[in-house]
């Protein structure tokens, strides 16, 4: 099994290598927009979910190509369902500070950031990127459709307390749908939460790979900016277009020439998301005619289909047994 992936232009953090502690999707959310597909095991339980001594082995190999990590920008902890339920979360973080020297960022919901032990792992790492989508519990519970056990006052205090103890950077992102958690009520208290909460900054995202259910619809640009004013941090707005990146990130790509495996490194990023042709481009720094010979091939082996999303093109990796579905 493959844990780690990339090195991938990161919107937000440069040229990241991907740390995926949980590839099949082990979550205690089962989010309407989610890019991944449905949660496949629904917990809010902490376990050994994956082989902690597997997920270092990845790393060391990776380590071991000193040229690959003179690249990196940073190393991202995420997982397809949700990263803080695994119990070598530490463990692994603590590795990645003690033998590579670049900053570790990790990905939650921050769902478990009001459990003590949770928070004295992610301490370790050097950026910590929470969400909270809602701070409403009726739009919470039809945007994330949470675990049962999950409490959104919890939540919020879990949030507010990493914040006082962190010293790392802390940005909150908050992913908006169209009439499920942007109404003015939700907005008014989502500012509420993140003026408690204090993030150096919020990321304002809204539905921009083709979601889980089809009734997750994305915010215009124009709400988007409404939104973001309505908060009392600074805000940014991600998007998904190349164009937008930052300088650093059209540099690299800029220079970057030639991969191997392509058809391999192309799977193994539609395995963690869906993407468009530009997507993987960007993604893994390939040339526009690789990354379509590639997709052709692997269409054509029936590993990948695709499937239309705001008027785009994406990438989907196909279940096994299913050929070719165009829509």
């Amino acid at each position: 099994m493959n844990f780690i992936f990339g090195p991938v232009n990161s919107r937000r953090l440069g040229i990241s290598l991907g740390i995926d502690l949980l590839p099949p999707k082990i979550c205690n959310f089962n989010c309407i927009y989610c890019e991944v597909g449905p949660t496949t095991e629904f917990t809010n339980e902490r376990g050994e979910y994956a082989d902690t001594a597997a997920i270092i082995a990845e790393i060391e190999a990776f380590r071991a190509d000193e040229a690959a990590v003179a690249r990196l920008d940073v190393l991202t902890i995420t997982a397809s369902g949700e990263p803080t339920l695994h119990l070598g979360l530490g463990e692994i973080i603590a590795h990645c500070k003690k033998k590579i020297a670049k900053p570790v960022a990790v990905l939650s919901n921050g769902s478990l950031l009001h459990d003590p032990q949770v928070r004295r792992e992610l301490a370790q790492a050097d950026i910590i990127i929470p969400s909270l989508d809602a701070a409403r519990d009726e739009s919470f519970r039809r945007i994330n459709r949470p675990d049962r056990q999950c409490r959104l006052s919890e939540i919020i205090d879990g949030l507010v307390a990493f914040r006082r103890e962190f010293t790392g950077h802390y940005w909150l992102e908050i992913l908006l749908a169209k009439g499920i958690n942007d109404t003015p009520a939700d907005l008014a208290a989502l500012a509420a939460a993140v003026a408690r909460i204090k993030p150096e900054r919020v990321q304002l995202n809204t539905v921009a790979r083709p979601p889980l259910e089809s009734f997750a619809r994305p915010l215009r640009a124009e709400e988007l900016r409404a939104a973001a004013a309505a908060l009392p941090v600074t805000v940014d707005i991600l998007t998904d277009r190349a164009a937008d990146a930052p300088p650093l990130v059209r540099d690299v790509l800029a220079s970057k020439r030639g991969r191997r495996e392509d058809e391999e490194e192309v799977l193994h990023l539609l395995r963690r998301r869906p993407c468009t042709a530009a997507d993987i481009s960007t993604a893994l720094g390939m040339e526009r005619e690789r990354v379509d010979q590639a997709t052709a091939q692997l269409t054509a082996a029936g590993h990948v289909g695709t499937s239309h999303h705001r008027d785009q093109k994406y990438y989907i990796v196909l279940p096994r047994g299913q050929e070719h579905p165009q829509d």
